[in-house]
């Protein structure tokens, strides 16, 4: 997570209260207190549930999507899929969940830019340059590395909805500088900059006398901060009272993890919801020293900056029960794709006309179908689909064959 750099000194509450003050000034007493005082940008929690079926022999999958319930009370081995991929067709998955309690917070700030940053293919950057046009927030982006020759995907979003600057790697790898430098800049001498969080946490305040010609609000890498945390909690609330996964039900969640920000945010939902679950995380960026230390970061940061009372002594402890760090099956450096995978991903569309990527999203369904195999587990097996099905455009620029040596046949004059 990244580092907050130039924090201005706490000053008194003034007497016109933002429209951010609920939630900076008031202690809330139990989550569900906490989400039902947040304003969300998404109407509705609700996300589509597909029931997929497996059959494995010798080696080979193959799945079936059960539409309407057909074959869900059957002994086939199955799990289920939390569809957030289908929320926005340009800026969905778990990016338009940790936005959820965020961009509300923008709007109420009377934000004038917003500086980010992430991958040239970055969903996050792309899903948050979206979501701040319609709110005529201006997106600043920093891409990492050079521009393709030919823009496409999410690259190609980031470009036509947002300001995009790339930022070499040796300047991106020290990410929390050169977001503060480049906020510094767009907001000018007479402009203000503050970090996402500071919108909610009572040891901030803007000065009484400023009236800043531009208001830039810096969102880290993937979001990944404990505003983010929110909107994915909220959706553990709604699954938590489907009728598959709710009434104490024993469920094994299954999440790709980039900056591990949505994973932890299911793992406190349930704790904080105290529901018998289970959070298992695919690790496909970093160590997982790296990534427990991210995951008590986070949590510090939501007990610090959301002023929820909570539950247990010492929540990291609590959480980290709950939540369990894997490598994914073909560990390898993140952005590789192994032979096949790409066509993996075809055929599982073809079956099932859910959409995967092998960067993240293949990793979290090859690890729930292995669990619905499992005859000994009476556990609901739940996928939450991440997003990110237009990084596959950039792929298939990557690697052409494996989208046209075994699909396409030409016609014969």
């Amino acid at each position: 997570m990244s580092l907050r750099l130039a924090r201005p000194a706490a000053l008194p509450i003034s007497a016109s209260a933002s429209a951010g003050d609920l939630l900076r000034h008031r202690r809330f007493t139990s989550i569900s207190d906490l989400l039902s005082n947040t304003t969300w940008h998404l109407p509705s929690p609700s996300t589509p549930i597909h029931t997929i079926s497996v059959a494995h022999d010798r080696g080979h999958f193959s799945y079936s999507n059960l539409l309407d319930g057909e074959g869900r009370t059957s002994p086939t081995a199955r799990f289920h899929v939390a569809r957030d991929d289908l929320l926005h067709p340009l800026a969905n998955g778990n990016k338009a969940r940790k936005l959820d309690a965020l961009l509300p917070l923008l709007r109420a700030y009377s934000a004038t830019d917003v500086v980010t940053c992430g991958g040239c293919q970055s969903a996050h950057a792309a899903a948050l340059a979206v979501y701040c046009a319609e709110m005529h927030i201006r997106p600043n982006l920093l891409l990492r590395g050079e521009q393709p020759q030919v823009p496409t995907g999410y690259n190609l979003i980031s470009l036509m909805f947002g300001n995009v600057t790339y930022a070499s790697r040796s300047v991106y790898a020290h990410r929390s500088q050169m977001l503060y430098d480049h906020a510094k800049e767009v907001a000018g001498p007479d402009g203000l900059v503050v970090w996402a969080d500071d919108l909610t946490d009572s040891g901030w305040q803007e000065p009484e006398s400023s009236d800043p010609s531009r208001r830039v609000v810096i969102v880290s890498e993937g979001a990944a901060s404990a505003v983010a945390l929110l909107g994915v909690i909220r959706l553990v609330k709604f699954l938590s009272e489907s009728s598959s996964f709710g009434n104490g039900h024993q469920v094994h969640v299954v999440v790709d993890a980039g900056t591990g920000t949505t994973a932890v945010g299911i793992a406190l939902g349930a704790l904080l919801l105290g529901l018998p679950w289970k959070v298992t995380a695919v690790m496909l960026a970093d160590t997982i020293e790296m990534y427990r230390e991210r995951e008590k970061t986070l949590i510090s940061e939501f007990e610090r900056v959301q002023k929820l009372d909570l539950p247990i002594q010492d929540s990291s402890y609590a959480v980290d029960r709950i939540l369990n760090w894997v490598e994914r099956t073909q560990p390898r450096k993140f952005g590789k794709v192994m032979n096949g995978e790409i066509e993996r991903c075809c055929k599982i569309a073809q079956q099932t006309a859910v959409p995967l990527d092998p960067m993240y999203t293949l990793a979290a369904w090859d690890l729930a179908a292995s669990l619905s195999l499992d005859k000994s587990m009476d556990t609901e097996v739940l996928m939450v689909h991440t997003g990110g099905t237009l990084g596959m455009f950039g792929l298939a620029q990557r690697y052409p064959s494996s989208f046209s040596s075994h699909q396409g046949r030409t016609m014969l004059p």
